[in-house]
């Protein structure tokens, strides 16, 4: 899993690799690290630099190291900026979640097109998995809410691009609470599923254009539904 240190300066070598892990979407929000001996046996370090490691990526903003209960990962920059987001759309509530829809325009198109060029095999085995999930999940709204924000951060990860993970994952809220209130109309998750299976065989294909467009119409969805759950 991790990668022996030969070095003066291990504690640094050790936190940069996990880092590394993080920032990758290997480990997320919550994970638990190993204890420390078993980090020192991975590493094939001391406890103390190990020790030292950890105290590094706290100071970062990246682990949280709880007395009785382990280190666990956390993203001080993901939340910090979800935290601003959510505010911003709450205090604009009327036009919150229609401002949201307008920013996924812009933005996840072409994140669909970078996962379809840079996706792995586990990528798109996971993309895969998720779409099965999500279509057992259509009369579980919580489930299928679920599986449809991994759905999106699988795509992110696939993208390659650290900045665009540390985005999605910081409007995941944001997100359930839109995908909730639209789940109220009928036949919405159906029909989000449809544009899934879509933006799934194109990245699959490896096809970046058709990826960006069956993302461009699976948001003119989500915008039709919203305009109609916001009416009702």
């Amino acid at each position: 899993m991790y990668t022996p240190i030969q070095s003066s300066k291990l504690f640094e070598q050790i936190a940069e690799q996990i880092e590394e892990r993080i920032l990758r979407g290997e480990l997320r929000s919550g994970d638990r690290l190993p204890s420390e001996r078993e980090l020192s046996e991975q590493f094939g370090a001391s406890r103390t630099a190990v020790r030292e490691a950890m105290k590094t990526l706290a100071q970062r903003g990246l682990v949280d190291m709880r007395p009785g209960r382990g280190t666990i990962v956390i993203n001080a920059t993901s939340r910090a900026m979800q935290q601003t987001l959510e505010l911003m759309v709450r205090v604009g509530r009327e036009d919150g979640y229609a401002n949201l829809v307008e920013l996924r325009e812009l933005l996840e198109p072409g994140i669909a097109a970078l996962a379809a060029a840079r996706a792995s095999e586990e990528h798109l085995a996971r993309l895969r998995a998720v779409v099965e999930q999500m279509d057992a999940s259509l009369h579980d709204v919580e489930a299928y809410i679920a599986a449809d924000n991994d759905f999106h951060r699988t795509l992110a990860t696939a993208s390659g691009n650290r900045l665009i993970l540390t985005f999605v994952d910081s409007i995941v809220d944001l997100l359930s609470e839109q995908r909730k209130h639209i789940s109220r109309i009928g036949g919405a998750m159906e029909r989000a599923q449809y544009h899934h299976k879509r933006i799934l065989e194109a990245v699959s294909r490896r096809d970046a254009e058709a990826a960006r467009i069956a993302m461009q119409e699976h948001l003119h969805q989500v915008r039709q539904d919203l305009e109609t759950a916001n009416r009702g």
